[in-house]
C-alpha cells in the first residue's frame, strides 16, 4: 500500500513528456465552457481503486475534460458513466457514477489506470509517448501483487499489457495475440481479457452494449477467482483519487 501511495504522489509530478504536460496545462487554463468555474487537475493522472485488487482495468488515457479535469481516470465524462454503471451492476463498485474525486466512489477487488497518464491531443497517444509512460505500468505491476487479470479496454491497452508482461520476462508466441472483444490470453501468471473501449464512439453506436460489457467483466471476475461480483456491501477500497490536490502547475 505504501508503494501505491508513493505512485499517487509521483505520477502527477512526472515531466517525462513536456509536450503532453503543456497540452494538459493549456486545456486546464482554457477549459470547456460547461466547466468554466472549475479548477482543472491538468496533470498526469494516477491509478485508483482497491490496492488488493485481483482485476486491473487498463484504459487508454485520461480524457481532456474528464480525468484531466477531475484528477481521476474515467471520472466526469460519459465513458466513466458507462464503465462504473457496469462495475456497479457486477458488484465491483459501490455506486454507478463517478463525477468527482470526493463523490464517495469505492471499488471492490478492482484497480483502474491507463496506458498513458496524460490526456493526449485528439485522444491519440503516440508510440513514443506510450513507451515513455510504460514505467508507471511497470511500477503498478510490482505494487499490485494480487492482480490475476488485466481487463484491457481497447487495443492500445491490450498491447500495452502484452508489452508489460514481455518486459517482465514473458515470451510472446507468434503470431502476437490479437485484441478482440472477449479475447482471452494467459501471459505467465496473469490473464488478459479484452473489451471494447467504453468510449462514446463505441457505446453510442451500439458497438459496445451494457450486456457485452457485463459478459466481459464476468469473464474477468471468473478468471480472477474473485468473489466480489454480486456483493455491493462493504467495499474495501481507498478510492477518493489523488490526494493533496493543488493548483495547476
Amino acid at each position: 500500500m505504501r508503494e501505491i501511495d508513493r505512485l499517487a504522489r509521483a505520477i502527477p509530478r512526472c515531466t517525462a513528456c513536456p509536450e503532453l504536460r503543456a497540452y494538459c496545462a493549456r486545456v486546464a487554463r482554457e477549459k470547456r465552457r460547461a466547466f468554466a468555474s472549475e479548477e482543472y487537475w491538468g496533470r498526469p493522472v494516477p491509478g485508483f481503486g482497491d490496492p488488493q485488487a485481483s482485476i486491473w482495468i487498463l484504459g487508454l488515457a485520461p480524457a481532456a475534460h474528464g480525468g484531466n479535469r477531475t484528477g481521476r481516470i474515467f471520472t466526469g465524462d460519459r465513458s466513466g458513466d458507462f464503465l462504473f454503471a457496469g462495475l456497479h451492476r457486477a458488484g465491483l463498485a459501490n455506486q454507478p457514477h463517478s463525477v468527482a474525486c470526493d463523490d464517495g466512489l469505492s471499488l471492490r477487488g478492482v484497480w483502474i489506470s491507463a496506458s498513458l497518464r496524460c490526456a493526449p491531443p485528439g485522444n491519440r497517444p503516440t508510440p513514443d509517448e506510450l513507451e515513455t509512460c510504460a514505467r508507471w505500468l511497470d511500477a503498478e505491476r510490482s505494487a499490485l501483487a494480487n492482480v490475476r487479470v488485466v481487463f484491457c479496454l481497447g487495443g492500445i491497452a491490450w498491447n500495452a499489457a502484452l508489452d508489460l508482461e514481455v518486459r517482465h520476462g514473458f515470451v510472446l508466441p507468434k503470431p502476437r495475440p490479437r485484441f478482440g472483444h472477449g479475447a482471452r490470453f494467459c501471459a505467465g501468471g496473469r490473464t488478459l481479457v479484452g473489451c471494447y473501449h467504453v468510449s462514446q464512439q463505441n457505446t453510442f453506436t451500439g458497438r459496445l452494449t451494457p450486456a457485452m460489457f457485463e459478459a466481459a467483466i464476468a469473464m474477468a471476475v471468473k478468471e480472477s477467482g474473485s468473489r466480489a461480483a454480486g456483493s455491493r456491501s462493504s467495499p474495501r477500497s481507498r478510492t477518493a483519487g489523488p490526494r493533496g490536490r493543488s493548483p495547476n502547475p
